[in-house]
């Protein structure tokens, strides 16, 4: 059994897609503090002028401590929808998929949203169905993990009985690995290497965009390319 953790991401880049693809269950890490910054709420798309980030406004004044990803409730008071929405039409309305995913993306942005949680599970539900990943997503606020850092992570791994714990590259920083062969869990890292695209009406390749921007570029061929050439877990 292989099993991933990541937090819910805002408009996810490959690699985090590659991860999920890689595992037989993915933990989304929604119970624990929102850090200011990261990709939870944020994320990169390509426009004509170059990249731009892409930021869903968080109500975080004087809560900092207790901003629990899955609590955390969206600040609606800069039309962040239209602006986003706008961006995304202005970028993409010419790229070779937009019909396909245009009605999806209009939807979303129309609907009034309360939590970012709920924003980052719509479309990333939306986002694995697309590209064929049937891999089976659960929430740690379910599972009432203890500890932080390698403990919370081993905790929820035992409780999933896994054998393989998948970690983002990130986690060479951090994790106990002496922990997890106590418990008989492998960890294995990820070291995703970011395969080229065409995008549309670009002279020059830019990597590390949200999925949307392989989506809309590449259509039904987007699993193959965010998948082809990397390794798997070991």
């Amino acid at each position: 059994m292989i099993v991933s953790i990541h937090q819910p991401a805002y408009l996810p880049w490959l690699g985090y897609f590659h991860r999920i693809a890689k595992s037989d269950l993915h933990i989304t890490l929604d119970h624990v503090q929102f850090e200011k910054n990261s990709f939870t709420n944020r994320n990169k798309v390509r426009t004509a002028g170059g990249w731009l980030w892409l930021t869903v406004p968080v109500k975080t004044k004087g809560r900092f401590g207790e901003l629990r990803i899955n609590h955390l409730e969206i600040d609606q008071a800069n039309r962040w929808r239209e602006k986003h929405w706008r961006t995304i039409v202005q970028a993409y309305s010419k790229a070779p998929y937009w019909k396909m995913h245009e009605e999806f993306f209009e939807s979303t942005y129309v609907r009034e949203w309360t939590l970012l949680y709920e924003l980052c599970a719509h479309m990333t539900g939306y986002f694995l169905k697309v590209l064929g990943i049937r891999t089976p997503l659960m929430s740690s606020s379910i599972m009432n993990p203890a500890g932080t850092k390698s403990e919370l992570v081993l905790d929820l791994c035992r409780q999933t009985k896994a054998d393989t714990y998948y970690s983002g590259a990130l986690g060479r920083a951090y994790l106990n690995e002496e922990l997890f062969r106590k418990k008989a869990i492998r960890v294995s890292y990820q070291d995703y290497h970011h395969p080229k695209y065409v995008q549309f009406g670009q002279k020059h390749f830019e990597p590390y965009m949200g999925i949307i921007d392989l989506l809309l570029n590449c259509g039904p061929n987007s699993l193959m390319i965010l998948m082809n050439g990397q390794e798997a877990p070991i």
